[in-house]
């Protein structure tokens, strides 16, 4: 029956979601790992997988509802994609605490962590054009050829 892990795919969904926000929640008014240092690298991983499910639901909304065009071919890419952003999330803290990406031309005093969190969006909300950013990164500074890929291709969820 076409569409019949819809249910499973939205509920997986919506419990990452909700997992990320209540570590989120704890995370500002409070400290739930033993360490604080790595409070802001916890945070981007929550953030980035935030935007990775957003995008995922957005995926869901679009192909079930308006194309009327839902495939269970495309249930691991659901299950994986938040998953991948919450990795793309704590990459995007090591290369901008690492100086490797830069946010601001010089640093406030009083500057937020802001920046670091809408970075580590982004990198979950767009897993595939931040891997790229990456490998771009590492061809300019370090000469690494990029991976062998697909390619550009034009996703369908």
């Amino acid at each position: 029956m076409k569409g019949s892990n819809i249910v499973y795919v939205v509920s997986y969904l919506l419990l990452t979601l909700g997992l990320a926000c209540y570590f989120g929640y704890h995370m500002l008014y409070g400290h739930p790992f033993p360490n604080a240092d790595f409070d802001l690298m916890i945070d981007c991983i929550i953030v980035g997988s935030i935007g990775a499910t957003l995008y995922c639901l957005h995926g869901v909304c679009f192909n079930f509802c308006v194309r009327k065009d839902w495939s269970n071919v495309w249930g691991v890419w659901y299950f994986l994609r938040p998953i991948m952003g919450a990795v793309c999330g704590g990459v995007s803290y090591l290369f901008l605490k690492a100086g490797l990406l830069v946010l601001e031309a010089k640093k406030e005093p009083d500057a937020s962590d802001l920046g670091f969190l809408a970075f580590a969006f982004i990198a979950g909300l767009n897993v595939d054009k931040f891997l790229k950013k990456i490998e771009d990164l590492a061809k300019a500074t370090w000469g690494i050829e990029k991976s062998k890929q697909d390619g550009d291709r034009d996703e369908k969820h």
